[in-house]
């Protein structure tokens, strides 16, 4: 039997869950190739997301895989958390990918950095140290592998969501607000649409396909009904979700 053969047909949910996995990481492994030998080499990175769900790192450029990856940019990710039990059983992927390497004028690096530390809030420790950059994984091909019988072949396309360049710049105004007046709004997300526990749950990134939610170590993803498509809909769908989630707790 082949290695083809057991892959299963990718279906909504798989890239529900690939998505899951990606946005709610906060660390993974990373390989890169040892410039000097090409030897493969692995080591642990802190991760988070651009705006359209590409891998986001921060690296210093003291780490061995700096160098790795500004000789070559091919690089693969490994993200997925194990549990009780058998660890092999639990859901990974491995994402394939070039990475681009930013400098501190790039563009791209304020939205980048506010998107990663507000994910990855202790690495407000060092992320403003000289050596330290943000890289942009762009994905190639990934693997999924959801417990045994759910292995997944899955192009760099099916990680991403929309790149809307006013969607992404209402972002930040909208996790400031939500956050800071409507805390309330928040906790509600978490225990109706994720399920969990009460706390002090803080929204840390919203897309157009959903929205990341943090109480200390536990990260949550949530799922929008349907996909934002401009800035205005940010709000809207955010106070619609608000307005359900709390009719359905207090019908209860």
């Amino acid at each position: 039997m082949s290695a083809t053969s057991l892959l299963q047909p990718t279906d909504a949910e798989a890239l529900r869950l690939a998505k899951t996995l990606l946005r709610s990481a906060r660390h993974g492994a990373l390989a890169t190739l040892t410039p000097q030998t090409g030897a493969p080499q692995v080591t642990r990175v802190g991760v988070s997301t651009d705006f359209d769900g590409a891998p986001v790192l921060l690296i210093s450029g003291l780490a061995a895989h700096f160098p790795a990856l500004a000789a070559d940019p091919r690089c693969s990710l490994l993200l997925g958390e194990t549990g009780k039990g058998d660890p092999m059983a639990h859901a990974r992927i491995t994402i394939t990918a070039n990475a681009r390497i930013l400098e501190p004028d790039d563009a791209n690096t304020p939205r980048i950095s506010a998107r990663y530390l507000a994910h990855n809030p202790k690495a407000k420790l060092y992320a403003g140290l000289g050596d330290f950059r943000f890289v942009r994984l762009d994905p190639v091909a990934a693997s999924l592998n959801g417990g045994f019988g759910r292995a997944y072949a899955l192009a760099g396309a099916d990680l991403l969501s929309s790149a809307d360049p006013a969607l992404a710049a209402a972002e930040g105004h909208a996790l400031e607000h939500m956050n800071q007046d409507h805390a309330d709004a928040v906790d509600i997300y978490a225990r109706y649409y994720a399920k969990a526990p009460g706390g002090k749950w803080v929204l840390t990134g919203i897309d157009a396909e959903g929205i990341d939610i943090a109480d200390g170590d536990d990260v949550r993803r949530i799922f929008f009904d349907k996909t934002l498509s401009v800035p205005q809909d940010m709000h809207m769908t955010l106070v619609q979700m608000a307005r359900t989630a709390r009719g359905a707790l207090m019908a209860v």
